[in-house]
């Protein structure tokens, strides 16, 4: 890596909303101090396949620097050594979630995910499931106690979006303003 490159780790599991996850890294990749790294679940693979089509999880990896895969615990991404500006995890599943909140490294994602905790590096969760029961919650605010973030994909309508693509660019500019990579936002301010 570059000095002039900020690494950001996204990790995608199985809760619905692909198409944020997908525009996350879009966005990500299109900045030029930015050097993504991918991790997928395989539950992903499925919903990618569901709500987007069968390109669509191709065209995520192609976005990253580097596509790891969820069952190599020894990745670069597992080590804290390894520094990073930060990681987002859109969408994040209830398990996915739980696996963060209790500090079950079973897989890369979860890893990952815990060394961004223990690093004291951002981390963002948009996790996705509606209605909550009382483990969500404690798992959420475990989570938040340990330092995390969690960021529920909750469409803003100040800025008047016109459709789901519109919603989506909204909730993925906010998550990926989060790391706090540059002093200027991605996502359209409320100005009062």
């Amino acid at each position: 890596m570059s000095e002039a490159k900020k690494r950001v780790v996204l990790g995608v599991s199985g809760a619905s909303g692909a198409a944020i996850a997908l525009r996350v890294a879009e966005i990500l990749a299109g900045l030029q101090d930015i050097e993504l790294h991918l991790v997928v679940s395989e539950a992903a693979t499925c919903t990618f396949l569901h709500e987007i089509g069968p390109d669509a999880l191709d065209s995520l990896i192609h976005l990253g620097y580097q596509h790891h895969s969820i069952e190599n615990i020894g990745a670069s991404i597992a080590s804290g050594s390894f520094r990073t500006a930060g990681m987002i995890v859109a969408p994040c599943s209830m398990r996915t979630l739980a696996g963060i909140a209790t500090g079950l490294a079973d897989n890369l994602l979860i890893r990952a995910a815990d060394v961004h905790l223990k690093e004291r590096r951002p981390l963002i969760l948009l996790a996705r499931e509606t209605p909550l029961h009382l483990g969500h919650l404690r798992n959420m605010v475990a989570v938040t106690e340990m330092g995390g973030t969690i960021m529920p994909p909750v469409p803003a309508f100040y800025h008047r979006p016109e459709s789901v693509a519109d919603i989506v660019e909204h909730i993925a500019r906010r998550a990926i303003d989060m790391l706090h990579l540059s002093e200027l936002p991605l996502a359209n301010e409320w100005q009062g």
